[in-house]
């Protein structure tokens, strides 16, 4: 027997907050997007940051999440393009930079790329 949870998500982009019902055997975003909300997602495959949400309460199933680390799972994020809802949730959408940045900023010793500067000659 599938069953269903209340998803509230607080678009930070948009300023909107929807409510939805999602099924326990569904991803997240697919259901949001077949009752017309529209959210930020990109690869649909867990590999990126786009779709990532904050989880203010509930739970996320996320096996496949392989954009966000273990130790950024248990800071509460999850990616919602592979996350399956667990029980009732309140979710709030993030800026792709930030959680990429906390993601994989540390890789990057010179800090964020910036357009337009010339590359370092050997």
């Amino acid at each position: 027997m599938t069953n269903s949870y209340s998803v509230t998500i607080h678009n930070r982009q948009t300023g909107q907050t929807d409510t939805v019902w999602v099924p326990d055997n569904r991803y997240i975003l697919h259901s949001a997007e077949k009752r017309g909300v529209k959210l930020p997602f990109s690869c649909r495959n867990g590999a990126c940051t786009t779709c990532a949400v904050r989880v203010r309460s509930g739970q996320i199933y996320q096996p496949e999440a392989m954009g966000l680390s273990p130790h950024l799972r248990e800071e509460g994020y999850a990616l919602i393009c592979v996350g399956y809802a667990r029980c009732d949730l309140e979710l709030e959408t993030q800026d792709e930079d930030e959680v990429y940045e906390l993601q994989f900023g540390r890789y990057f010793g010179k800090g964020k790329v910036r357009p337009g500067l010339p590359l370092d000659e050997d």
